[in-house]
């Protein structure tokens, strides 16, 4: 299995009681969907868990695993990041879109010139962000995930319309 189609759906923050149970921190729209995945996988595409059952929690589930007998075994796995295979996720609906379908698209400005092509889309807690690997190599450079900055998105088509930060800032001068 190709781990670059791995989607990072939550992360284990240990145990939940004494009784074997693990809290997962949901990183899904739905908390709940992730039973319904199959087995969550490790970043190497290997299994980390295999959910029995949960019920919802106020940062996501608390769930039983398969491969958790004990508290001691779940606090073992605390900061485990969780995964599946983009193919197990539902289809967007119309209009949307995972931020892992953006990666790779070029980023072209307004004249059509192509700046370069999306290499993340991290998140540092003030919202999305586009790393951009430029067409000519070198430093890669962030452009915000907003309107402003990416007014379209051709996802299908394979490319994004950008806004350097510098000339929002022009037209907001004017």
């Amino acid at each position: 299995m190709s781990t670059d189609t791995l989607i990072l759906v939550g992360q284990v923050g240990g145990a939940f009681g004494v009784r074997g149970e693990v809290r997962i921190t949901s990183f899904t729209a739905e908390p709940m969907a992730l039973l319904t995945y199959g087995p969550l996988l490790k970043a190497d595409g290997s299994v980390a868990l295999t959910l029995t059952g949960g019920r919802p929690d106020k940062k996501g589930v608390v769930a039983r695993a398969k491969e958790i007998a004990t508290k001691e075994d779940a606090d073992a796995m605390r900061g485990l990041k969780l995964h599946v295979p983009r193919d197990r996720l539902p289809e967007p609906e119309e209009d949307e879109f995972y931020l892992t379908d953006l990666i790779g698209l070029e980023i072209r400005d307004a004249s059509g010139a192509v700046l370069g092509r999306v290499r993340s889309v991290p998140n540092f807690g003030a919202g999305d962000i586009l790393e951009v690997a430029p067409t000519g190599g070198g430093q890669t450079w962030y452009l915000p995930f907003t309107r402003e900055a990416v007014p379209e998105l051709h996802i299908a088509d394979g490319w994004l319309l950008a806004v350097r930060p510098e000339e929002i800032g022009e037209r907001e001068a004017d």
